[in-house]
Parts: structure tokens; sequence; C-alpha cells
């Protein structure tokens, strides 16, 4: 049931944004539109041919086999005579994004005895063979969009991380581990207040659950391995919280005493490690010995526990030689890997193990390769659960999406590549195959888009120059704007088609400078910023009043951007919004009304570790709405992913799926860059940023 403080909180943003109804938001996830997630399974023995578990219908990830069933889920089950014969069900927990927002389901999966294909393959599927039963989601978090992470069921109770409440706190994280009871729905926070939780493990007694934390320190902005510690707590109300190891993540328990982690050492290896609680007398750090027990020479992450031979566990690997994740058993007294994923599917990525209870079955999630929609193919635009209303909210399969001025056709690049679609997925054209980036649409010239040709993310002085293109002109030509290439970039067009800002390297700084529209810097130039620092990301509003830009300027070179706004004759200059001290808030876009400002920022900080996922430069940024004077800042976006480049159009796109024309490119995505496995590594501690006071990885 929605609260009335909820009610009233809506009913407040209903009206504070009903001038910017009915128009549509538009942002890109780096790979999300290929990841076609769906939990398979094989045997711990003689793996032949994968079971495919979930349904194929968007995105089913980190899953969990219960060891066994509360009442108030056997009760959804049908009777023995209703399925067939000699067929027993997997019972499996894990998170779905469908329907716009994160789930938690519950599915029982009836399949043959000796049957060798997944239940989604059997050519006589009935209804009897999946009970499929939602768990937690937007409904249950109080019609709130929140991400869903690391389900586990202990009893009645399901144990999981959600975003759902907001930390209060800029570039703090919202992730907190709850406890829902399945009977009645009553949700009870674990984590305290002021602290962030990942990757939570119940004891197999139910009594004990462990976690990554920052606990009170907080996140510093790593990208890659996550600060964390672990953490053990009572899982009935979160009482008791201790920390048992410095330095460690994802936690696993073996028994009610010992708990296998990943670290990532001093010699550049991820590893796994043991810690061993005391049976008797205070628990602590002091008091827990750890022990590394996976070798240098690979990567080793992510491990689950064998409930039934507490000296085997589950991990994923990168090994040298190999571009993809697998999944191995890993016998802590031989010193032994048994391969499971590779023989059997070896051109693939495999993540975040898990056991069945009898331990006969390892589950883990990877790329179905057919798409990621509700549909069989890639999804070109995503329509996600907008908390706002009135304003529709999709992620497009591209980059620096732009809106035409009716909103009717969206151009975008695919690095390299730039494209134009109409809004309904029709009329897909390649407009130019060199390396773009950022795109705007001229306001009173059909058809003209600006862009900048050149390598992303490069010095003040690289070759990148801004054009122009009609794309409805046959020959394609295009006009260069700039001249020099001195890192010229994110051109805007002022609303009456006369001007562009746009950013630029001549200086030997990245500074904000206005050409003219038509004939480019020849035509007209002059400087709107100086200074020894970077100035960037500009959009100009709709009334032609104001230029909203990233800066780096109170820490010039720190990678920390704040948002501010400029009139364009150079006066007015004022911050927006800053995300904590040494954060990013990047890539304003006005409302069509200019009341507001969309934008991507780490203002929630990272949502779940981000070894756990595909490769991500950075592990965060999630899509916000301000309005133009800095107050009433909105959350859009819930995930572990990085969300960014948004546009804001000015038509309401219908709220539904459209599916790549081509079928798309299922399965593109890249494993993290930073696992990529270079034999005789020796790394630095600060190649990682994990400061002096690391722990050692002691063998």
């Amino acid at each position: 049931m929605i609260s009335t403080q909820y009610f009233i909180f809506f009913f407040f943003f209903f009206f504070s944004f009903a001038s910017s109804h009915d128009t549509s938001i538009i942002f890109t996830t780096l790979g999300r539109s290929t990841y076609a997630f769906d939990i398979f399974a094989l045997p711990t023995t003689h793996p032949q041919t994968e079971f495919q578990l979930t349904d194929g219908n968007s995105v089913n990830f980190n899953g969990h086999f219960p060891a066994t069933l509360p009442p108030s889920l056997l009760s959804r089950l049908p009777d023995d005579d209703s399925v067939n014969s000699g067929k027993l069900p997997f019972h499996l927990i894990y998170v779905t994004e469908r329907n716009g927002t994160h789930h938690v389901f519950y599915d029982a999966v009836f399949h043959g005895v000796g049957e060798r294909r997944a239940i989604l393959e059997l050519p006589s599927q009935t209804e009897s063979t999946r009970i499929q039963v939602p768990l937690v989601g937007f409904e249950q978090s109080g019609g709130r969009v929140s991400m869903k992470d690391k389900p586990s069921l202990s009893g009645e109770f399901l144990i999981y991380v959600s975003t759902h409440e907001d930390s209060d706190v800029p570039r703090t994280s919202w992730a907190a581990v709850y406890s829902t009871h399945l009977g009645s729905g009553l949700t009870r926070r674990l984590t305290p207040k002021g602290v962030a939780d990942f990757s939570p493990a119940v004891s197999p007694s139910g009594v004990w659950t462990a976690v990554a934390s920052y606990g009170e320190k907080g996140w510093s902005g790593e990208v890659e391995e996550l600060a964390t510690d672990i953490y053990v707590f009572m899982t009935r109300d979160g009482s008791g919280r201790v920390k048992v190891v410095e330095h460690g993540g994802w936690p696993t328990w073996a028994d009610e005493y010992t708990l296998y982690f990943h670290r990532r050492c001093d010699d550049g290896w991820w590893s796994v490690f043991k810690a061993v609680l005391p049976k008797s007398g205070e628990l602590s750090v002091d008091s827990i010995s750890t022990q590394r027990v996976t070798p240098p020479g690979l990567h080793v992450f992510t491990p689950a526990s064998s409930p039934a031979n507490k000296n085997l566990i589950a991990v994923a690997t990168r090994r040298a030689g190999s571009e993809y994740r697998h999944i191995e058993l890993f016998d802590v007294v031989s010193k032994k890997f048994t391969e499971i994923t590779r023989p059997v599917s070896p051109h693939a990525h495999h993540l975040n193990p898990f056991f069945s209870p009898d331990s006969s079955w390892v589950g883990y999630h990877k790329c179905r390769g057919s798409g990621n929609g509700r549909g069989s193919d890639t999804l070109l635009l995503e329509n996600l659960r907008n908390p706002l209303p009135g304003i529709s909210l999709f992620r497009i399969d591209g980059s620096f999406p732009s809106f035409s001025p009716n909103g009717d056709r969206i151009a975008y690049v695919r690095l390299p590549g730039l494209y134009v679609v109409n809004y309904d997925g029709s009329g897909l054209r390649k407009i130019s195959s060199r390396t773009a980036f950022s795109t705007a649409w001229d306001p009173k010239r059909k058809g003209v888009i600006y862009t900048s040709f050149g390598p992303t993310f490069a010095s003040e002085s690289t070759e990148v120059d801004i054009i122009s293109i009609n794309v409805d002109d046959e020959d394609l030509s295009y006009k260069q704007m700039t001249i020099g290439g001195q890192n010229n970039a994110f051109p805007s067009p002022s609303p009456d088609g006369k001007w562009i800002v746009f950013r630029s390297g001549r200086s030997g700084h990245k500074n904000l400078y206005i050409m003219d529209a038509l004939e480019g810097e020849v035509g007209g130039l002059r400087r709107l910023t100086e200074g020894p620092w970077t100035d960037t990301m500009c959009n100009w509003s709709p009334d032609g009043e104001w230029i909203a830009f990233a800066s780096d300027r109170e820490n010039p070179g720190s990678g920390s951007f704040e948002m501010y706004m400029i009139h364009p004759n150079g006066t007015g200059l004022k911050k927006v919004i800053q995300s904590g001290t040494g954060g990013r808030t990047n890539h304003p876009y006005f409302s069509p009304d200019g009341k507001y400002i969309v934008f991507t920022s780490d203002y929630a900080a990272v949502s779940a570790e981000p070894i756990s996922n595909p490769h991500h430069y950075q592990p965060y940024g999630d899509i916000y709405v301000i309005k133009s004077d800095g107050s009433d800042i909105r959350r859009l976006t819930h995930n572990s992913y990085e969300d960014g480049t948004p546009a804001w159009g000015p038509t309401f796109i219908k709220p539904v799926d459209v599916e790549w024309p081509n079928g798309g490119h299922p399965c593109s995505f890249e494993d993290c860059h930073w696992l990529n496995v270079r034999p005789n590594a020796s790394v630095m501690d600060a190649s990682f940023g994990l400061g002096s006071a690391k722990i050692e990885c002691a063998q």
C-alpha cells in the first residue's frame, strides 16, 4: 500500500512537473541493450547441455536456489496430479528487469528427469511447466522505482538489496539490505541509516547475514574494486552488526563459522579468501583468521559455497588466453579447479554462480543470444518506468542521442558512426561511418544536425572538429564549422538558430565559445568562459537566456564536475548542483519549457560491486532531473550500470519498447576491461586507488 506521505510527495511533483508533461527523456547505458541475460544451470558432474531456467523475458540475473520453501510459496504450487509424473521442479529466486523496473521473482520450473534441454525448448510446454510469482518490486516498494539485487530466501523472509530509500546525502549509495516477510509483506531495513551494504549472504541457519560494506566511511569514487569490508549482523533485525574482515567483497557462508569472499590482491590478481569465525568469545576483525585459498596467475571472484561440501566453492574466473568469464569449481583442500561452463559454452560470459541445495547443480546467468526485450530481438528503445508523471523515459541502444525539433526523429552515435532513426524505430539510416560524439539538431533548419568528428576523452590539442550535416540531403555532404581541430565539441544551437555554443581546447584549456550557426567560426566567434579548467557538455536553454554546462573549475583536473549556468553574454554565472565532494554532474539538458534540467550524476554513488557486472567505464551514474534554480532534485534511474548522455524531447513517445528492425547485436557486451589477464603482472597499490592501507594478500 502506498503511504499517505508518498501520496502527498507524488501529488506535489505531479503538479510541479505539469508543464513538462507530454515530453520524453532518452539516455544511454553502455552495453545494457545487448545483455539478454537469462539464468542457466549445469550439473556439477558430467556437464553437457545448459538448462535455461528463466523465461527469456527481459533481463534475468543473480539467482538463488532456496533450500526450503515457506508455506506462502508452497501454497502456490500445483498439486502433484497437475504435473507430469516424474517431473521435479527447480525452485529459483532471481532479479528481473521487466515492465520498466526491477523485481524479485520466484519460479518453479518443472523439467523431465534425464532431459538435457531447457524447459523453454520443450515442444510441449504447458502452463504447468512454470509457476511464476513476483515477490518484491514496484508495488512492494511503496510505488517507488528502485534497483533490486542479490536476493536469497531464509524461511518466510526474502533478504535482498534495494535502493528505494534516499540516503539524503549527496554522493552516498542508496543500496541497503532489506528483509520482507512473504506472508505479510512487512519489510524491515537491516542496514543502518547512513550506511550502504552490498552482496548479502545468509548463513545456513538463517541467523546471520554477511555483507560487503563501506561502513560509515562511504564511497570515495572507486570504479573497479570497491573499498568494502565484510560485516555480519543478525538476519532477524540487523542487530549485532560487527566488522569481521577488512578489505573484501561478495561473502558466502560455508557453515555458521566459515566465510569465503573475494579480494583484489597486491599482486594484481583477484582471489578468493577464507575467513574462520570463532565459535566463542568476541567477534571482531582481530578474532578472525583469513587465508588466501585460490592461487595467483588467474582471476577468481564472486564465490559461492557448496551447501553439501564446505571445502567446495563455485567461482567465476578469467584465465590467460581467454576473453571470456567462465564458471569453475574449486576444491580448497586439493587446490584443483574443475571447469563447468567452458567445455559447454566456450564463447560466452558466465556470471555470478550459485549452488543448488544438494550441490548437484550450479546456476549462473549469461546472454541467451536472442535479445533483451519482451520480444525476440534486441531493443533500440527500452521503456522504463518514470517516477515523474507524463514524461516517457527510454534507454537507447546508442550514445549522445538528441531529438529533432518536433520530436519525431532521434540522432545518435554508436562509436563509430552517426545515425538517425524515427522515434518508432523506422527509417533507420547511417549518416556517417566516422567517429562522432555529441549530437544536436538545428531548431530552424530542417534536417540539420551538428556533431563532432574525432576521438572522445582526448586532450585539448586533439584533432576534433564540429560539423553540420543535413540528413535530408541525398549526398549527405557536411560543412566543417570549426578550424584547427583543437578538441572542438559538444555543439548546442541557440533557440533562434543564429549561434552555437561549444567546447574548445584552443587556449590550452577546454572552455566555452560561441560561433555563427551558418558559417561557423569564420562567420563570428567569441569566448564565453575563460580559465585553467574544463568547461564542457553545454546546452542552450529554450528561451535563449541560459547556457548550462559541466565544469571542474573548483578543482581543475580532479575529475570532479559540477553543473553551472551562465548567460550567453558571459554574466550571471551560478552553480546549479554538485555531487558531494569530488563527484560528477554531467551532460545537462534543458526540458522543452526550460524549467528543468536532466543530467547524469554519481549523486547516489554505486549500487553494486562492479565486478558482478559486465564492463562499464564508470559503474555509477544515474539520470536525474532538477529545477533550473537547483531545487527539487529527482532520481529517475536505479541500477548498477552507467547511465549517461540524456536528452529531453518535446513530444510524448508511447511508453512501449521498440525493437531493432534488423535484430540488433545481442551478446556484444564486453567483460570488465580491468580483468584482462596480464601474466606475471605486478600491480602497485596506487594503480588501483586503494591507498597504502590495503590489506596484504598473504599466501
